[in-house]
């Protein structure tokens, strides 16, 4: 089975590295046209000269700061303004881990204004020609922790639950539409993030990195983490026409991790 999406357009959120960068080197390698969201101008440029242009490809980059939400929604304004998207990744950095009592109110708003308000400001911004064009795909990286909270990160445990729920609702009203909205629930992989996590269990266990790293691949069933190129397969199938009928739903990618249904 080939899966292409050739001739649309995606807009990538968090594309500089790690999964938002895997998943938009895929979508160009299917024949997408990939704008890149990052606040990294070296990291892009250096992308944008990489992604594949053989089939007729037009690449370009959105220099955004996911966490000053209101200069976010000007970048946003003005590039739809000019730009059309087919395809949306929704995708951020993570809030600062901690638990529940290491939070406070400000921590929780900080981290809805990064998970959420970009998420639905920017769909909200990319709808209309969606369904003016009768198609379209909302795909949302969200996380494991909304099935089975992790007790270190709280911020994104809360508010990216939030996310899939609003997720689901919107799938119902815009079906009719042929856009489809789904959800990755993120597992262990192999990226930055993990491993500055990785560090501050390390540290506060008073243990080794490795230590940490191979308790982390002993708990997943096929006993590895995660290569970030394989969440772009999942992303780009999504894309694709061959998942019209696939909406509504939240997707584990986590290597069997998940023990509940």
């Amino acid at each position: 089975m080939e899966v292409s999406v050739k001739g649309k357009k995606a807009l990538v959120g968090g594309s500089s590295n790690g999964i938002g960068l895997a998943i938009a080197k895929e979508l160009a390698a299917s024949g997408a046209s990939v704008t890149l969201m990052s606040h990294r101008v070296e990291k892009l440029l250096a992308i944008l000269k990489e992604l594949p242009t053989d089939q007729g490809q037009q690449h370009q980059y959105l220099l955004v700061d996911f966490t000053d939400f209101e200069n976010y929604k000007r970048i946003i304004n003005a590039y739809f303004e000019q730009n059309t998207v087919d395809i949306l990744v929704n995708n951020t950095q993570g809030p600062a881990a901690g638990g529940a009592l290491e939070k406070t109110v400000a921590d929780y708003q900080q981290a809805f204004d990064l998970l959420f308000k970009t998420v639905v400001y920017t769909t909200e911004k990319a709808l209309p020609k969606m369904q003016e064009n009768g198609w379209g795909r909302i795909i949302n990286v969200a996380s494991i922790s909304v099935k089975e909270p992790l007790n270190y990160l709280a911020l994104s445990n809360t508010v990216r639950a939030a996310v899939t729920t609003w997720a689901k609702g919107l799938s119902l009203d815009v079906g009719q539409f042929g856009i489809t909205v789904n959800n990755i629930l993120t597992g262990y992989f192999d990226t930055d993030r993990i491993a500055q996590l990785n560090a501050k269990k390390a540290e506060k266990m008073n243990v080794s990195q490795e230590e940490v790293r191979r308790t982390m691949e002993d708990m997943v069933p096929v006993k590895r983490i995660g290569k970030p190129e394989e969440y772009g397969f999942l992303v780009t199938f999504l894309a694709s026409d061959k998942a019209a009928f696939l909406t509504g739903t939240n997707i584990p990618l986590d290597g069997g991790l998940l023990k509940s249904m």
